[in-house]
């Protein structure tokens, strides 16, 4: 045998060699028992970890549970709750390794955000409502991650627990998906869920009040009067204070909800005619809604409070039953209702059939929309984007959406006959003083980043009074508004800019038609405002507008 065919075998079995060596190194997590613990086997154990292909129908968090903190700024300054307090997220991070370290801003919630886009560096989640001019911010910028490739790359089964209709709709031009929401339902949820959604939107009254005075009709702007003017002539005080005939929503630097969508709603004015968004304040119905609200006020029905009070202010006046009807968001006052229901279940608030148009058709009151109520986003600096997207799997998840929903089993919820179910005690407390619940359980999605109530209603006790009677009133009335969300044009537009001064002269002009001392000086000043919109450009903020909603039609598949 010839030197040169020595070698060349002596080559070839070198090499067969080192591939057993090198498959031996890369092969496996099955003789990890039996490595020694070198430095270069746990570095071959690393690059292996690295190499394996994550599965889409393998729960990607359960492949790293040691401990992470992540930073989670909220948008919502009441937000009073701390993560790892109470059992539920202590119960969460002993399950996935993850800690949250929540913050939260002490003032005005726009001013931090803005504060925290200047400085180009966001802490590692964000959550803010789907409406604010922050989330485009954030995305215009390249402050945060796309959550598709953070998926493609980390934890393909974030495709498999997300809605494909949700991803959709919050996909950006540049074809990428920032943001998901939560407390958000699609059209197809509609299909799947429909009768059983609920609305905030609600017309409430003082019951005794409303029994005494003969349950009047209150959907005519007659009747709506008259019963105003019956309750405060029959109880002219409450406890030795003023009784407040009708309590809004509080004026704010942009309008106020009860005397815009909430009317709107009640009033049933429809949002588009032959597929051109209306604008809903130059219906007649609505005017002679508005000018209904300023007789009212000629008449004495309308205290100097509701002018003036914010939510704390009117939150006091709830708890001392101060108020004989209310437009007001439900959800808004269900504290005050327990704690009034405590004390007397005859001084609650009801729901009853409100203003209406001249046919008196029922109400269409906001639904759940697929824009949800806010949306969560990764930053760029996140520190560790694969704990990340697969945390946000977890919770976004059916097992996440139980564990923050119902919390630790034995602790806040068991099977009892048969379901999963909270316990009684913590069910009892959740009623009576939801604080405390939050601090003792931290469950019943305490924390609600990324709550799902769809996921969540198979678990979800039935309504109990006094909110049982407010939810049910809203049933079957709320519709489905998605296609009518994300209209608005980014603040620094030029579209934006003017939309800022229309909402800025609607809320100078509210008051002034309430407090207007004749319908002829109402028509004075609503000829005015309506000129005075189009002057500062109305039209070019409807052309965007109508835009965007042809946009939002063709992604929901709606014709």
């Amino acid at each position: 045998m010839g030197v040169k065919s020595k070698t060349k075998k002596m080559m070839m079995l070198l090499m067969a060699v080192i591939m057993v060596l090198s498959l031996a190194a890369c092969g496996g997590n099955g003789n990890k028992e039996k490595a020694s613990n070198t430095a270069a086997n746990t570095n071959a154990e690393k690059t292996n970890k690295t190499a394996k292909a994550p599965s889409a129908d393998e729960p990607g968090w359960k492949s790293d549970t040691s401990p992470i903190t992540f930073d989670w700024y909220l948008n919502f300054a009441w937000f009073p709750n701390k993560w790892g307090v109470d059992p539920t997220s202590q119960y969460v991070t002993k399950k996935t390794g993850v800690n949250v370290n929540f913050i939260v801003p002490a003032g005005n919630e726009n001013e931090k955000l803005n504060t925290l886009i200047a400085s180009g560096k966001l802490p590692d989640f964000i959550t803010l409502g789907w409406y604010e001019d922050g989330v485009k911010k954030m995305i215009e910028g390249g402050l945060v991650l796309p959550l598709n490739k953070l998926a493609e790359e980390y934890d393909p089964y974030f495709f498999k627990i997300s809605d494909p209709d949700k991803l959709g709709w919050y996909t950006q031009p540049d074809g990428n998906v920032y943001g998901y929401p939560n407390s958000s339902s699609s059209p197809k949820d509609y299909e799947k869920y429909g009768d059983t959604y609920v609305s905030n939107q609600t017309f409430v009254v003082r019951k005794d009040i409303y029994e005494a005075i003969g349950k009047p009709d209150m959907r005519t702007p007659e009747g709506f009067l008259a019963a105003l003017k019956a309750a405060k002539e029959k109880f002219p005080e409450i406890d030795g204070q003023p009784m407040i005939p009708l309590g809004l929503h509080e004026f704010t630097a942009t309008g106020n909800d009860s005397l815009e969508g909430y009317l709107q709603n009640f009033l049933a004015i429809p949002r588009q005619k032959d597929g051109k968004l209306y604008n809903r304040e130059t219906d007649p119905e609505y005017v002679t809604w508005l000018k209904t609200l300023r007789q009212a006020n000629q008449d004495g029905l309308l205290a100097k409070d509701i002018f003036i009070d914010k939510r704390a202010q009117m939150e006091e006046k709830i708890a001392q039953g101060r108020y004989f009807a209310m437009l007001y968001q439900r959800t808004d006052f269900a504290a005050q209702l327990g704690t009034l229901y405590q004390q007397d279940p005859k001084k609650i608030y009801i729901a009853v059939d409100g203003p209406a148009n001249s046919k008196l058709d029922p109400p269409k009151l906001n639904g759940p929309s697929i824009s949800g109520w806010t949306v969560t986003l990764i930053s760029k600096d996140v520190k560790d984007k694969a704990r990340a997207i697969k945390f946000l799997s977890y919770l976004m998840s059916e097992e996440g959406q139980k564990d923050l929903y119902l919390g630790e089993k034995g602790v806040s919820y068991d099977t009892i006959d048969g379901k999963d179910q909270f316990l009684p005690e913590a069910f009892d407390l959740m009623n009576k003083d939801r604080t405390a619940f939050d601090k003792k359980y931290g469950s019943s999605f305490t924390f609600w980043m990324m709550q799902d109530t769809n996921i969540t209603q198979k678990w979800a006790p039935k309504s109990v009074e006094p909110y049982k009677q407010l939810e049910d009133w809203t049933r079957g009335k709320a519709v489905s508004v998605s296609e009518f969300d994300l209209l608005d044009p980014l603040a620094n537009s030029e579209e934006g800019i003017i939309l800022s001064k229309i909402k800025d002269l609607r809320s100078k002009t509210l008051p002034k038609l309430l407090m207007a001392p004749s319908d002829a000086e109402f028509d004075k000043i609503w000829t005015d405002y309506i000129k005075k919109q189009e002057d500062l450009g109305l039209a070019k903020v409807q052309a965007f507008q109508q835009t965007k909603y042809e946009e939002n039609k063709k992604k929901l598949g709606l014709k």
